[in-house]
């Protein structure tokens, strides 16, 4: 019986002629990292809190 890829099952794999240093491939993924922008909202959300009073537990705060 006759499988799907029988024909270049056993080929050898090519391997590049010049392979791509780890830098340069870091680099290149670099872009799509899913948290980019994640420190500088952390900062700016963590700056906004403190600047701002804190707000007690103020009655007329909570009934207006």
């Amino acid at each position: 019986m006759k499988m799907k890829y029988d024909d270049i099952i056993d080929e050898k794999v090519p391997e590049p002629k010049k392979r791509m240093s780890m830098h340069n491939r870091a680099a290149q993924f670099s872009a799509f990292a899913a948290l980019s922008g994640y420190e500088e909202a952390i900062e700016k959300i963590t700056k906004k809190q403190q600047e701002e009073p804190a707000v007690e537990n103020d009655e007329d705060y909570w009934n207006s």
